[in-house]
């Protein structure tokens, strides 16, 4: 894998880089980026365009998913045992971190088991859910539905008839079309997923039987956010969730650090200078990743070390940290095709609102090719029974990335890293997977199988 520093201090050496680097990416080698210029103090961005963003807009999202337990729980049957409760647990997986070459000098491996979140199987339950119900209630208190901090009845009929007025519509690969969809029409709205081509077909399927309107676009994810976007912008009565600039869908992803720190803690794993804490997750259009990572650096400053994961084929997020002139590049610039079995990772330009936030904390980007993510997630299964789909896996690369490559060993040196990585915490997160067919897992689980 081509060792690659972000900003040499030697102009010359940085022209070299970075032909090195785009030479590696058009050719579709495995790469890791790490940033020489994350902030001394670790804090991401505290602006989204011009609001600023901190600590209260975070607590406000956990709070708003508080207010709407009871209302989910009735709702969703899956959800009774949790009193309405959307969380995945952060499980130790020792087994696969001996697969995968990490012994006890290097630190302890945990899965935060996003793959298994009830309701719409995915890490895309947190953003999504998060700005439907936001914009649920903020049209039930207009429409004078609900009053105080009792939101139970927005699970009853009157609610569903007057929203059935109102038209919550998403672009989407799949997995955030799946999210969008099914709490939109529980709550009775009129539910419009826009799917790229590259959607896998099942996912459109469970829409429909829950009554979504499928509209699917021949072209890529942009293509289908885009359509969507205009469609939502004729209808007055429309509410769109767009995935590139949604400061809603991001904020409801960063409050998943809030229980992430509770759940560090209950299994004895502290932050701070001398226990680094490490977090690897795939990267699509950069809203998940970037919110999560976000709250994270909100919470542990310097001690937290972020790392996003993407296909080979659709490296936006780090094409856009080559940047620093405001232009957001496009995978197809570099002559990329963006076609990846990973299809919530199909992504050909990142979220410039989410670039921007998460630069200054962001630990880096590595890229992943499709036939490592299979072999991944053969391994998380026979290791640890993890079920989960292609783009789930892709985290998994960044320990071995970080550890055992040359530029790995820079970054962990550059931040005095390296005499702590014994008392060190890796925590990929899997972020989809439980709604997968049987029939496709098992296609999956026998291609990873044959590649070893």
């Amino acid at each position: 894998m081509p060792a690659i520093t972000a900003a040499p201090t030697d102009p010359t050496a940085a022209d070299a880089a970075h032909e090195a680097l785009m030479d590696a990416l058009e050719r579709q080698q495995p790469v890791l980026l790490t940033q020489d210029h994350r902030a001394a103090d670790g804090r991401p961005g505290r602006f989204w365009g011009t609001r600023p963003i901190g600590m209260a807009e975070m607590q406000a999202a956990a709070d708003r998913f508080t207010r709407f337990r009871p209302v989910l729980q009735r709702l969703f049957p899956e959800l009774q045992a949790s009193g309405g409760v959307i969380e995945s647990p952060l499980q130790p997986v020792p087994a696969l971190q001996r697969q995968l070459g990490l012994d006890a000098a290097h630190g302890a491996l945990f899965v935060k088991a996003d793959h298994g979140l009830p309701v719409a199987g995915s890490i895309k339950a947190r953003g999504g859910l998060h700005e439907v119900l936001e914009f649920a209630e903020r049209l039930a208190r207009q429409l004078g539905l609900v009053s105080g901090s009792d939101l139970s009845p927005l699970a009853g009929a009157a609610a569903h008839r007057a929203f059935a007025d109102y038209q919550v519509a998403v672009g989407s690969t799949g997995n955030l079309g799946l999210s969008i969809g099914v709490i939109a029409s529980a709550l009775g709205f009129r539910a419009v997923v826009h799917m790229s081509a590259d959607a896998k077909e099942w996912k459109k399927q469970r829409l429909r039987r829950r009554g979504v309107t499928v509209v699917e676009h021949a072209g890529d994810y942009a293509a289908a956010v885009a359509a969507g976007r205009r469609e939502a912008e004729a209808n007055p009565r429309a509410h769109f969730v767009d995935d590139e600039d949604s400061l809603s869908l991001f904020l409801g992803y960063s409050a998943a650090a809030l229980h992430l720190r509770e759940q560090l803690a209950a299994a004895g794993r502290p932050v701070d200078a001398a226990h680094p804490l490490f977090v690897y997750i795939p990267c699509g259009v950069g809203g998940a990743p970037g919110g999560i990572a976000f709250g994270l650096a909100l919470l542990f400053g310097p001690h937290v070390h972020c790392f996003f994961a993407e296909p080979t084929a659709s490296p936006c997020f780090l094409l856009a940290l080559q940047r620093d002139d405001g232009h957001v590049p496009s995978v197809y610039e570099l002559g990329l095709d963006n076609r990846t079995e990973a299809d919530g990772l199909a992504v050909p330009r990142a979220s410039e609102r989410a670039v921007q936030v998460v630069r200054p904390s962001l630990g880096g980007v590595f890229t992943v090719a499709d036939d490592t993510l299979f072999r991944h997630l053969a391994r998380a299964r026979q290791a640890e029974g993890l079920r989960i789909e292609p783009s789930a896996a892709a985290g998994f690369d960044g320990p071995g990335r970080l550890l055992h490559t040359a530029e790995g060993q820079r970054y962990l040196q550059r931040h005095r890293l390296t005499a702590q990585m014994p008392q060190a915490t890796h925590v990929v997160w899997t972020t989809g997977g439980l709604f997968v067919p049987d029939e496709e897992y098992e296609r999956f689980l026998a291609r990873g199988l044959r590649l070893g």
